[in-house]
Order: structure tokens, then sequence, then C-alpha cells
């Protein structure tokens, strides 16, 4: 149970806000949308600046994805890994690597699993999102493997969604 009350699932109003963030989902609401928009301030900008991230960055989907789903488990939000786990596996992600990113650190480890630049990206992941500092070392890793344009997206998504996964976890979500 969240520790808030979701708002209604056909809200209705604001109405521009409510269409965009339906439509930028396919239609409904999830349960974060939900509790965002107890405040339609913040859910407005979440859902232009998390669209964003999502549609039209750069960055490969597998490896948006990959980083996203390692945030997850790090943090322990569940809800997180339940919705981008799909995504994943849509973005060319195995069954395989999926199961071994709940453990991110064995899976930053695993050559036989992740290439070079997906375990260089979990490398990154682990580390800002457990100490923040990322070393020279990870760093240098990733930026050999990817363009700056593609460094700087790939660290802003694994700061965004330890954004998201925190607004989760603080307020109770999980997976139906």
């Amino acid at each position: 149970m969240p520790r808030l009350p979701y708002v209604p699932a056909d809200l209705a109003e604001p109405a521009e806000l409510v269409r965009a963030i339906r439509a930028r989902r396919g239609g409904t609401l999830l349960e974060l949308d939900r509790l965002l928009l107890h405040s339609p301030e913040l859910a407005a900008g979440w859902n232009t600046y998390l669209g964003a991230v999502r549609t039209r960055l750069h960055l490969p989907a597998k490896l948006r994805e990959l980083v996203i789903c390692a945030v997850a488990v790090l943090n322990d939000a569940r809800y997180e890994f339940h919705q981008h786990a799909p995504e994943f596996l849509k973005a060319g992600g195995t069954r395989t690597q999926l199961e071994a990113l709940r453990d991110p650190q064995r899976a930053r480890d695993d050559d036989a699993l992740f290439d070079a630049t997906e375990r260089a990206a979990l490398a990154v992941t682990i580390e800002m999102t457990r100490s923040v500092q990322v070393s020279d070392a990870s760093f240098d890793a990733l930026a050999g493997r990817l363009d700056a344009r593609q460094v700087v997206e790939l660290v802003g998504t694994v700061a965004t969604y330890n954004m998201v996964s925190r607004f989760l976890v603080a307020l109770g979500v999980e997976p139906a």
C-alpha cells in the first residue's frame, strides 16, 4: 500500500495535464502518476522531463533500460524494476541478462552476458547510486565506449532514475 492515497484512476482535472500524461502512458495513469498528481506542478514537470529521458535521447534504448533496471535493484525500488524489465526485453535485452541484473555488481563483472559498454555503464551506475562519486577508471571506461553526448545522457539517466526510485520507495509504491 502506498503511504498516501492515489488520486482516482479516472481523474479528469487538470484536463490538459492529465491528457498529456495519459498520452505518454498509452492512455492510462500509472500508480506513480496517481501520486504525482497530488501536485499538478510537479506532475507536469516530471512528465515533460521523464518523457524526454525516455524518448528523445540518443542513448541506445537497451543501455538506458539496463541502467534503469540496475538503479531499481540497487535502491530496492521493486515497482521501478517491474515497470522497466519489459522495456529492457523490448530493447533487446535477454531474460538471462534481466535475471543477472538482480545483482548489478555481479552483472558488472559478467563478460559472458554483458559487453564492455554494458559493463562500463553498470560500473558507473553502481558508483553513482551507491556513493555518488564515480572513479576515474569507471568514467574513463565508459567515455572510451560512448561519445560525449551519450555519456552525458547515461549519467543523466542514472541520476534521473535514482530520483524516481527514491520517490517510489519513500511513498511506498509497489507493483500490483
